[in-house]
């Protein structure tokens, strides 16, 4: 009998309903939670082929955008929505930045050589008239203007010759390149490279420092927000719609001519290393680049790139450089902390580098005589 009368008591374990619906409705938000901002980053990776963690999409605004910001994103939008010009013969555009004279046009030369089909040259120079000896070169210098390093002026020219070059439908993609630079890889290797991927390559990193966020201006709020703030070098190589975003773009460039100067606030803010870094974090709505495959930045953990004189060039030197497939950029907090990270081609690892700069005029003869074995593919 006791037995059976606890059973027939049983029904005191419905009582408790209202924790299991509770505990339902938990479980129901924090899914929710949960996979609503995972999709706001799917176009990183759908117009990506690198990691997304590095370049990213700027976290949700719970502010009301500004009318310029609304413009700008509608203009982005429509650009990155138009169907790509079409071109039966797709070229490279090289732009080169520099002072005068280009001290290895016979490299560049001896590059260019059996390609003049599928490639276009345009030359800044901002100080004196250089003097070619080149084909490839003579009859293609813009219009220039005085440049000064660290300021606007410098982004000034960049966009200067990315309007020239646009002029002509047939270049798709837009690489920037200094009077110090000079190829790691043969023709063919660089036009496959950047015509069979769908992303721009564009340095971009966090850097903490003094030297990165602490350039920072809170004049730029509300468009550019502290955490947004990137730092990369000018170098680049873009694909045709992103140079027409950096040419339509007035409201970012304009912050940045304003508030990112030497002596500014107390602060030396370089607009070239970081205009167009910050302006395709916060300016576009898809990702664009994860990080710079252009030209190494070998540091040795200082400042500012090293330089390389005759004796440096050898081929082992030459082939390592080209064969780097990683990345490394160094913060200016007092860690002096070191980010490393994989290159990656349409989301396979490889070298990161088809370009190297800061190479002086002395090293010419030997880069010349090497470039033959150093950039067999």
């Amino acid at each position: 009998m006791p037995v059976m009368s606890g059973l027939r008591r049983r029904p005191h374990l419905k009582r408790p309903l209202w924790i299991i619906i509770l505990v339902t409705f938990v479980i129901m938000f924090l899914i929710t939670a949960y996979v609503f901002p995972l999709s706001s980053s799917t176009a990183c990776y759908i117009f990506s082929s690198g990691d997304c963690s590095v370049y990213h999409q700027p976290p949700f605004r719970s502010r009301e955008l500004s009318d310029e910001e609304i413009m700008s994103q509608v203009v982005i939008r429509e650009i990155l929505n138009a169907p790509p010009t079409q071109s039966k013969n797709s070229k490279i555009a090289f732009l080169y930045l520099t002072p005068g004279t280009l001290p290895f046009e016979p490299l560049w030369d001896k590059f260019f050589h059996g390609h003049e089909s599928r490639f276009s040259v345009y030359v800044h120079a901002s100080r004196e008239k250089p003097v070619h000896i080149s084909d490839h070169f003579i009859g293609r210098d813009i219009r220039s203007d005085s440049v000064a390093w660290g300021k606007i002026s410098m982004v000034d020219a960049e966009r200067r010759l990315l309007a020239h070059a646009l002029l002509d439908p047939d270049n798709q993609q837009f690489v920037l390149l200094s009077d110090s630079c000079v190829p790691l890889h043969n023709f063919d290797y660089v036009y496959n490279y950047l015509m069979h991927t769908n992303v721009s390559f564009l340095d971009c990193f966090v850097d903490l420092g003094p030297h990165g966020t602490g350039r920072y201006s809170e004049h730029m709020m509300p468009e550019i927000e502290k955490a947004a703030f990137r730092k990369g070098s000018q170098w680049f190589s873009l694909k045709r719609q992103h140079a027409i975003i950096v040419m339509a773009d007035t409201l970012y460039y304009t912050n940045f001519r304003l508030y990112c100067k030497p002596h500014f606030e107390g602060r030396n803010c370089y607009a070239d290393e970081h205009y167009l870094p910050t302006f395709f974090n916060v300016g576009t709505p898809v990702l664009v680049s994860t990080a710079c495959m252009n030209t190494p930045k070998t540091t040795n953990g200082k400042w500012h790139p090293r330089s390389f004189r005759a004796q440096d060039i050898t081929f082992e030197f030459l082939k390592n450089l080209a064969s780097t497939d990683y990345i490394i950029h160094y913060t200016s907090d007092p860690k002096r902390r070191m980010l490393v990270g994989p290159c990656l081609w349409n989301n396979v690892k490889g070298p990161c580098y088809l370009f190297a700069r800061k190479f002086y005029p002395e090293t010419l003869n030997r880069l010349m005589i090497n470039f033959s074995n150093y950039t067999a593919t």
